[in-house]
């Protein structure tokens, strides 16, 4: 399923409950300044090239006003650049499905939250081709 422009569709969000538990159990993580990553390689059982879920701890955050402004950011910078992901998942035919946790007490900027997504989107795209050398 090809993605138009910069969309951020149902089909790409991760809600699977079996798919988390295992992405938790068996999934690999990684910390980019503000957010932790986890992720694994996924089967045939997601609709696109990548599903994501976006988490920010009620623990650091009690006011879930400030929650969802840093999840909107999140989305929002992941919605802008997932372009390259996408076209990189595409290319390798893989799939991929992952959690950002934003780790940080305060709230970031979205420039900061945005320059994090592209790390992480670059992270992915290195890994992923070193993966394909592997194989």
């Amino acid at each position: 399923m090809l993605h138009s422009g910069e969309t951020f569709r149902k089909t790409e969000r991760l809600c699977s409950k079996k798919v988390i538990e295992s992405l938790f159990e068996n999934g690999r993580s990684f910390y980019c300044h503000p957010i932790l990553v986890i992720w694994t390689f996924a089967g045939s059982e997601i609709p696109g090239p990548a599903q994501v879920a976006f988490s920010v701890p009620k623990k650091g955050f009690r006011l879930a006003v400030k929650r969802n402004l840093i999840k909107r950011r999140m989305r929002e910078a992941y919605r802008k650049n997932k372009n390259v992901l996408y076209n990189h998942l595409s290319a390798t035919g893989k799939k991929i499905v992952f959690t950002m946790i934003y780790r940080d007490k305060n709230v970031a900027d979205f420039d900061i939250t945005e320059k994090a997504v592209k790390q992480i989107i670059t992270y992915f795209v290195k890994t992923i081709a070193i993966s394909n050398a592997d194989c």
